[in-house]
């Protein structure tokens, strides 16, 4: 599974025209069987461990799609915090939860563009991948609850922004949809909500 969390991490730095450790070392299995992203600050460096279910250890292919949204998640905090810390920048964790809610769809809109080598992203497909992803989906925390509402405003952010995005995301995909991901990645929690809140 470490070469699947590579993989991802090479999608992601090519949409984003970045450079990060590879996250190969920083991978740990997961007490609980979630995916978490631990760090630590010492002697001004930055620890990190990620922590996925111990499936993802053991299975050459995702053997579900959440055990694939889990690996894709975890690997999107890691690349975000990385390139935000070079950059010293702060980062919230609503912006982590934000950007690994697009990041996932990113990544698995390319599972479905691989698998159509001659043509774009189709808009059904899309529609079909923004339900599974943003509609029918269930909490781990409570609505009312701290993380529950943070989760539930990123899901809501990520599934406006993504959807300005459909049959854009292919190979060929234009340059303003490019342009578009590459700023949103780049920003910080404001410059995220108002692009979402903009589309």
């Amino acid at each position: 599974m470490s070469a699947l969390a590579r993989r991802i991490q090479k999608r992601l730095e090519s949409l984003y025209g970045l450079e990060t450790p590879d996250v190969t070392p920083f991978l740990r299995p997961a007490n609980d069987g979630r995916e978490v992203l631990q760090i630590r600050e010492s002697g001004g460096e930055l620890e990190i461990g990620l922590y996925l279910p111990e499936e993802a250890f053991e299975a050459r292919t995702p053997s579900s799609l959440d055990l694939l949204c889990q690996v894709a998640e975890g690997v999107s905090h890691f690349v975000y915090l990385v390139e935000r810390s070079r950059r010293r920048l702060p980062t919230t964790q609503l912006e982590l939860e934000l950007q690994a809610e697009v990041d996932k769809f990113i990544v698995l809109a390319g599972s479905v563009v691989a698998s159509r080598p001659c043509g774009s992203f189709p808009p059904h497909a899309a529609s079909a991948l923004r339900e599974r992803l943003f509609g029918r989906v269930h909490f781990l925390h409570p609505k009312g609850t701290q993380p529950g509402e943070r989760y539930r405003l990123a899901n809501d952010l990520a599934a406006r922004f993504v959807r300005r995005l459909d049959g854009k995301l292919d190979r060929t995909a234009d340059d303003k949809a490019m342009r578009q991901l590459r700023r949103f990645h780049a920003g910080g929690q404001r410059e995220k909500i108002e692009m979402a809140m903009a589309a």
